[in-house]
């Protein structure tokens, strides 16, 4: 972990930058210390060079302090209370309710990776939770779909793989028993190219529909989930500190009305964290 969070801090844009901001403020304060101790002792005899060396040394060693890459941010939010957590790790190592991502026609088929593939959270939902029995999920979900709306029924000869009934986006199949719910929340338009797009208000929009669903079925217990939207459903016009920031805002927004879970943890892939700026993040969740 020392290994990466030094990569992190010195091999990456975000990391350079904050490092090079934490940096300059604490020479700032050191510098000023100085010149104030100078100002009130003018006849100390400090060795210049010395000193130089000192004041540098202690600002690079607060820099690196201030802007060491964190794994985890979190807040306490009162009236109404709750907790929103950003941290890094695995989304299937929480035991609360998960969300998973899904398309709007709920394709699950990993096989040959066309529709899904194999290293997404879908995939891993799959394989991880339903030990790659497709059968049975196809059947749980085919269940927490019955009686809901559909758009439109393909064509086979327009979508020839897949399945073929597309439901609204923001619709969200409620899977699992009582003491672990699956939330698996349509946010993507899977095309007849079989190319999964979305976009910020469909994103939006199906983050209202995921909260109502957690509020109703959830208990209000502890939930977590990925950054959705952040690999392959191709929301080109966010980056992972976009999304990540649009999630929250919905989530404590819509918790101003109603407490919807005593906990949400959004749970960033170590693959992603040189992407966000957890100090950023921070300061942004405590603006909220």
């Amino acid at each position: 972990m020392i290994r990466h969070s030094l990569r992190l801090l010195l091999c990456t844009r975000p990391g350079l930058r904050l490092l090079t901001r934490e940096f300059a403020v604490q020479l700032g304060l050191l510098s000023g210390a100085t010149q104030l101790y100078l100002a009130l002792w003018p006849d100390s005899s400090l060795p210049r060079g010395a000193t130089l060396l000192t004041v540098t040394g202690l600002a690079a060693a607060g820099g690196t302090l201030r802007s060491w890459p964190r794994t985890k941010v979190s807040r306490e939010f009162t009236d109404p209370r709750f907790t929103v957590t950003v941290q890094v790790g695995d989304l299937f190592d929480h035991p609360s309710h998960l969300v998973i991502g899904f398309n709007d026609v709920f394709d699950t088929d990993t096989r040959d990776e066309m529709l899904i593939v194999r290293r997404s959270v879908q995939g891993q939902f799959l394989h991880r939770v339903y030990c790659g029995n497709l059968e049975r999920l196809d059947a749980d979900i085919a269940t927490a779909l019955a009686g809901q709306a559909q758009t439109v029924v393909e064509d086979p000869s327009a979508k020839p793989v897949g399945k073929l009934v597309r439901y609204p986006l923001g619709t969200v199949a409620v899977l699992g028993g009582p003491d672990r719910k699956y939330f698996c929340s349509a946010y993507g338009y899977m095309g007849n190219d079989l190319v999964v797009s979305s976009g910020a208000d469909p994103l939006w929009h199906s983050l209202w529909q995921l909260w109502a669903a957690v509020h109703r079925y959830g208990h209000l217990e502890p939930v977590a989930m990925p950054v959705i939207g952040a690999a392959l459903a191709r929301i080109n016009s966010m980056d992972h500190r976009a999304l990540l920031k649009l999630i929250l805002l919905s989530f404590v927004t819509r918790s101003r009305d109603c407490v919807i879970s005593e906990s949400l943890t959004i749970v960033v892939h170590p693959t992603d964290y040189e992407h966000i700026d957890m100090l950023e993040l921070d300061m942004f969740l405590h603006s909220l």
